[in-house]
């Protein structure tokens, strides 16, 4: 009981413009690490949370009650735990209300942990319902772009109307993902209670289009295709200007060959795809644009086969 295991899981892209609330990418390279241990107490508790900066998080709570990952660990615990409880320190890689699943990747890390400790461990796709529980709490929804390519890796379709399975689509070859996060917060719940709640068929038919044809094209490795397709026309246009550099950055992606560009889930954070020879021109050019409104960023690179949740050393 004296030794944590540790989880990492990747902060994701949610809704890759066209899919919102169904379609996901899993990032490389940056997310959040959950620690547990078993303990003779009983439930869930949280030891800490911490920071990027490795110091205690200043504005998360270690009440297990109201931390996303202890309640995605409890809904685990309960269905499948042993005698005793169990212990988490949270260590968050993922900018809070950054658009990249932060509270996704706690939720997802938080379950991937504490599966190791179980008797009979589950398999990953078996944690999506646990994991959901907290995002839920965070999110104040049931959406599944974000914590199952951060569980899972890669591209992934998750409409709600088929949890909890999920499907994996093929990811283009030579694609990558850049995306750029100013240091700016949107808070996800509030921004989706201000989404209009009807629109008309014709929005709701092109957008329909653009994500079949996106799935297609992934399939197919269509660069064109992708580029022709990787289009919101309903999410978008109400959520971009709460991003003040949102226009300039996506002008400065498209004039260096992004693909598409869009916002990363609820934002400020936003993404483009772009042939692998052309990301880290597309980054810089991101960066620099972003810089240029008076606000501070920075980028990550992927590719598009990002791997999922994993335990990082045993027991």
């Amino acid at each position: 009981m004296d030794h944590f295991v540790t989880a990492f899981a990747p902060a994701s892209i949610g809704n890759v413009a066209v899919g919102y609330d169904m379609l996901g990418l899993a990032l490389a390279d940056v997310g959040d690490r959950v620690l547990a241990r078993k303990t003779d107490g009983d439930g869930v508790s949280v030891a800490e949370v911490r920071g990027q900066d490795g110091d205690i998080h200043p504005l998360l709570t270690n009440d297990a009650q109201h931390n996303t990952a202890s309640i995605a660990a409890q809904a685990l615990w309960d269905a499948h735990g042993g005698a005793g409880g169990v212990e988490l320190k949270v260590h968050k890689g993922v900018p809070l209300q950054s658009g990249m699943g932060s509270s996704a990747a706690s939720a997802v890390a938080a379950v991937v942990a504490v599966n190791a400790l179980l008797d009979s461990p589950l398999a990953m796709e078996a944690l999506l319902p646990y994991a959901l529980e907290g995002e839920e709490y965070a999110s104040g929804s049931l959406h599944a772009d974000n914590v199952a390519p951060s569980l899972l890796g890669g591209l992934i379709l998750c409409p709600k109307v088929l949890l909890p399975d999920v499907v994996r689509l093929p990811a283009p070859q030579g694609v990558s993902a850049v995306l750029v996060h100013p240091d700016l917060q949107v808070d996800t719940a509030r921004a989706r209670r201000r989404l209009a709640k009807s629109y008309s068929i014709q929005l709701w038919l092109e957008q329909q289009g653009l994500l079949a044809g996106f799935i297609a094209a992934c399939a197919s490795s269509d660069v064109d295709l992708i580029g022709r397709t990787l289009r919101d026309v309903i999410i978008e246009p109400q959520r971009s200007a709460a991003v003040p550099c949102f226009d300039a950055v996506k002008d400065a992606a498209m004039r260096a060959g992004a693909l598409g560009f869009s916002l990363s889930g609820s934002g400020p954070s936003m993404f483009a795809l772009c042939e692998d020879s052309a990301a880290r021109n597309l980054a810089s050019a991101m960066e620099q644009a972003c810089r240029a409104q008076g606000i501070e960023c920075q980028s990550w690179i992927s590719p598009m086969t990002a791997p999922g949740a994993h335990i990082e050393d045993g027991i």
